[in-house]
């Protein structure tokens, strides 16, 4: 009787405790012409990252977490709001074979390939979005179960709509497309959101 009350106690207590509150943020904008695929290349920023950082950090609370890809689009965002970790999980998609190529050289018939199977298309040597998605929603879960106060993460488009499913249990059709916009934008989602 005592061991049946004593779990119900923990089950009870484990589903009213959330992690902190989570802010989703996109690195800025890159020194990449239009129209180039450079998902896990390691590109330059358009911009100096000091007044994007000195922005967002209006907008966010006196002390948090920052989480980051290891690629430098983020790492130096993450690096002037904080002491920031690296987790490799948090990388754009590799698009393999089309890494820094302009879409227009890609060749329509892979590109419709990809468009008909976009979760799990790999043809270009890289990864899944189905892949990427695993990794990126793997990561949060291991960031937030350690959270103990609200949690940064600065990243990629695709990891960051993988991550905005995963919080919203939707499927992988519903956010594959979404525009995320570049920092100094983030998303914020509530301790209460699992």
């Amino acid at each position: 009787m005592r061991t049946r009350r004593l779990s119900g106690a923990v089950r009870w207590l484990g589903s009213h405790l959330s992690a902190p509150t989570l802010y989703l943020v996109r690195h800025p904008p890159v020194a990449v012409p239009s129209g180039f695929c450079y998902g896990r290349s390691d590109v330059p920023l358009a911009a100096p990252v000091a007044p994007i950082a000195a922005d967002l950090l209006t907008r966010l609370p006196p002390e948090f977490r920052v989480l980051s890809s290891p690629l430098s689009r983020c790492l130096q965002l993450a690096q002037a709001l904080g002491d920031a970790q690296v987790d490799a999980d948090l990388m754009e998609i590799d698009f393999g074979r089309w890494e820094m190529r302009h879409w227009d050289t890609i060749g329509r018939e892979a590109l419709d390939a990809w468009a008909a199977a976009p979760l799990d298309y790999r043809e270009h040597g890289g990864e899944s979005v189905r892949q990427m998605a695993a990794r990126t929603q793997a990561a949060l879960q291991r960031a937030r179960a350690e959270a103990t106060l609200p949690l940064v993460i600065v990243s990629h488009a695709g990891p960051l709509r993988a991550m905005t499913g995963l919080l919203r249990d939707l499927p992988a059709t519903e956010w594959l497309q979404w525009p995320v916009a570049h920092a100094p934008a983030l998303q914020e989602f509530p301790a209460d959101i699992r």
